[in-house]
């Protein structure tokens, strides 16, 4: 069932003291946000969804091609517009946190979250479609847990780096534009983060899922600790009297011909450190150490900042497959 724009009037509350249906998804419209970035290829959207988890502004969203731009856009339940800076992402999890500058926002407390069973009636708030693009509320869903279960079950199935637990759906939340959403109990209480697009290899079909917050809380505190975050520019670093680059490693990054170009490899040096740790043609690197690199030139920037003589963990993600390795320069490329 789809519930579009409800509002509550007046704060109605039952017989039994708890809140009307719609006075709760009021409540919970004013949490979500509509992110705005990128197009993806083919024609891809350049939209999904969000929800706020504190008050200064963090959001937590998917992580997507959507983000991979320095001007993302988020519009707030009230209609204000931010622009949205990409504070870290986790690519194991699919997830990212994104900040905007403002105060005494209305959130969602990650540390509140609950855990629901097979059977358990929600709500899934988005921005399926793009049809909420201004301070019109997000869309909203009714609909049920089939099942809890794990992605890992299914691996070969659907095209996906993240094998975990996951509450299967029975409404359909892998609409364009849904990822990032928030999947809440009928009281409002978070559960999980709406899970992206993902197909079934084998016959075609589309899975409907979210991703439990208690799977997620860790790696988005440890984003805003500073962990898996995009360096930015204007951070003071102590570089070595010598970096390492990718060809000191043995990898042939793809043409670096636009100003985001993502860090696939091209080819690999036979004999070379990435040929021994099994780097392939066609990995693209997601994270060297923790910070998470976006193009090539952030990658050849990461690397400099490893002495040349030390080893280096890099994190690529290869046909949806997360997989780290660590690399070390052979003595002669130190010199």
């Amino acid at each position: 069932m789809f519930a579009f724009g409800l509002q509550a009037e007046g704060g109605n509350v039952g017989p039994s003291g708890a809140m009307s249906l719609a006075d709760t998804i009021a409540r919970a419209q004013q949490k979500m946000v509509k992110i705005y970035g990128v197009g993806g290829p083919q024609g891809m959207e350049d939209y999904q969804s969000g929800f706020l988890i504190s008050s200064e502004g963090h959001i937590l969203t998917a992580w997507s091609y959507v983000l991979d731009t320095d001007f993302i856009e988020v519009r707030l339940a009230d209609g204000r517009k931010f622009p949205a800076k990409l504070i870290g992402a986790d690519p194991r999890l699919e997830v990212a946190v994104l900040k905007i500058e403002a105060t005494d926002l209305p959130h969602f407390d990650l540390s509140q979250a609950v855990e629901v069973e097979a059977g358990a009636r929600v709500l899934a708030f988005s921005n399926l479609f793009g049809v909420a693009t201004g301070n019109e509320p997000a869309s909203v869903q009714h609909g049920t847990v089939s099942v809890k279960t794990r992605l890992e079950a299914r691996r070969g199935a659907f095209d996906t780096p993240y094998h975990g637990p996951v509450y299967v759906l029975d409404v359909v939340t892998n609409n364009p534009g849904a990822a990032g959403g928030a999947l809440l109990t009928r009281r409002g209480e978070l559960v999980a983060m709406l899970g992206k697009e993902l197909r079934n290899a084998l016959n075609n079909t589309w899975l409907n899922y979210a991703v439990p917050v208690r799977e997620l809380r860790e790696s988005v505190e440890q984003i805003r600790a500073g962990k898996f975050v995009v360096r930015r520019e204007e951070e003071s670093v102590k570089r070595p009297a010598r970096g390492l680059s990718p060809e000191m490693l043995g990898v042939v990054l793809v043409p670096d011909v636009v100003e985001r170009t993502p860090p696939y490899v091209d080819r690999i040096v036979p004999g070379s450190a990435a040929a021994g740790a099994g780097i392939r043609p066609d990995d693209l690197v997601v994270l060297v150490g923790e910070r998470l690199v976006q193009s090539c030139k952030a990658l050849r920037n990461e690397l400099q900042l490893v002495p040349a003589e030390d080893k280096v963990k890099l994190t690529v993600l290869r046909a949806q497959e997360m997989l780290e390795v660590v690399l070390q320069a052979p003595v002669e490329e130190r010199r």
